[in-house]
């Protein structure tokens, strides 16, 4: 049985991609004209009280206590403590749509939806899921990948997790990912999710392989496939070679077709070096789709904030929101980068250097991470081994992939790091 407000947002949505996409969950969920609505209505209107909201005011403001007031005294009682909307804060969501367009000038004039505030990509990825994945709708990803992509698609949402090789011949393998999507187009549509810089490899495409991609999906699209791109741009802007895209996929296939539906996945947890800050934003686009398209669509994602975690922290939303309009902002982030890009360049260097047959470094050109093809050893016994022997934490992603994420390592550790690496990959291989 569908809600009747659900029902309001799928009439909405009919005609559109975004209604056609729906998972069996995306059709079911709607925004409740409950106490969030009434509320906002309060908000606007109630000029004499205000009994809506589960806070305690004092003179107008909700109270903080003094020993929270006090460690963030710049914060007044409301960036710090209040209910933060369940998009997130407007100036916030507006003021990264705005950051969005700057770092991607094709999205100048292209209708796109105002961005809504989730807590954390994680979270962001699972409401996209619940969008559009279900037991009859599979996501393409590459392999390797992110392991909650997986749990995620599979656990959670009961859908086929597709995997394309994501290199071969040391390239980037887009032949496979066309002959996947393909394979899926057969369905009627495509759900694919591309994670650039990707991790764990550490591999964004150049321009030339950013222009293919777009190419085929608007080939598929052109045949009357539905294609669901999701771009998962986490690590945004962290290219240390001059042949990479720029741009997001998300900014070429925002107005591709009518029949293409992109979703941006990103946020200030790693291009701004916020981790724990649990902030994301998600944001779609579509040739065609109407204001009252996206709306409805927006309320759709807002239901499935509202029925999980009620709304996103306050606090770093109020942090956020006072560093971007600090004019040394883009400073501070740029001599960050500047020290990532320069681990980078010395773990290039060493790997260019260094040949080993047991194990070799996949394409990386970006991000905070690298990946090793284990040939001749096995990834968790590579990993053991060097943590026991040699107290070096890695990452095993499968039985053939191990990370390393060269972002926490000190410039003046990585030689003997990876030293210890190939050693113990050709000792272990013998």
């Amino acid at each position: 049985m569908v809600n009747e407000l659900a029902q309001e947002l799928n009439d909405a949505l009919s005609g559109s991609i975004a209604g056609s996409l729906l998972s069996d969950l995306g059709k079911r969920l709607y925004f409740p004209k409950g106490i969030i609505a009434q509320s906002g209505e309060a908000k606007k209107l109630g000029k004499t009280a205000n009994g809506t909201i589960g806070m305690t005011v004092i003179d107008g403001s909700p109270v903080a206590l003094p020993s929270v007031q006090d460690i963030v005294p710049a914060l007044s009682s409301r960036e710090l403590v209040a209910y933060a909307p369940t998009a997130g804060n407007p100036d916030l969501r507006a003021l990264w749509k705005e950051g969005m367009i700057k770092k991607n000038p094709l999205l100048k004039d292209k209708a796109t939806s105002l961005p809504v505030l989730v807590p954390g990509l994680t979270a962001g990825i699972s409401y996209l899921a619940d969008l559009f994945l279900d037991e009859n709708h599979s996501l393409i990803a590459s392999d390797p990948s992110w392991d909650n992509y997986v749990l995620i698609a599979s656990a959670r949402r009961n859908a086929s997790f597709v995997q394309f090789q994501m290199f071969k011949d040391g390239k980037f393998n887009i032949e496979g990912l066309k002959q996947k999507m393909q394979e899926e187009a057969a369905g009627g549509s495509v759900r694919v999710l591309l994670n650039f810089p990707q991790n764990p490899s550490g591999y964004s495409p150049t321009s030339a392989e950013a222009k293919e991609i777009v190419s085929f999906v608007k080939s598929l699209a052109d045949k009357g496939v539905k294609v669901m791109v999701w771009c998962d741009d986490a690590y945004f802007g962290l290219d240390y070679e001059d042949d990479i895209e720029k741009q997001s996929l998300f900014a070429y296939l925002a107005d591709l077709s009518e029949n293409v539906l992109a979703a941006k996945i990103d946020g200030p947890t790693k291009e701004d070096f916020a981790w724990g800050f649990r902030c994301g934003f998600i944001t779609f686009a579509s040739k065609g789709m109407t204001e009252n398209q996206y709306d409805a669509l927006v309320k759709k994602l807002m239901a499935a904030i509202r029925s999980s975690v009620s709304c996103s922290s306050t606090v770093p939303q109020s942090l956020l929101l006072r560093a971007f309009k600090n004019p040394e902002f883009d400073k501070q982030k740029a001599a960050f980068r500047t020290v990532l890009e320069g681990r980078y360049r010395k773990v290039r260097a060493f790997v260019d250097s260094h040949k080993s047959s047991a194990i070799q470094a996949l394409p990386f050109n970006s991000g905070y991470f690298m990946a090793f093809d284990t040939k001749k050893v096995n990834a968790e016994q590579l990993r053991q081994t060097l943590l026991k022997e040699r107290g070096i934490g890695t990452i095993s992603i499968d039985s053939h992939t191990l990370r390393v994420a060269f972002s926490s390592l000190e410039e003046d550790q990585i030689d003997s790091v990876y030293t210890a690496i190939y050693e113990e990959a050709d000792r272990l291989s013998k």
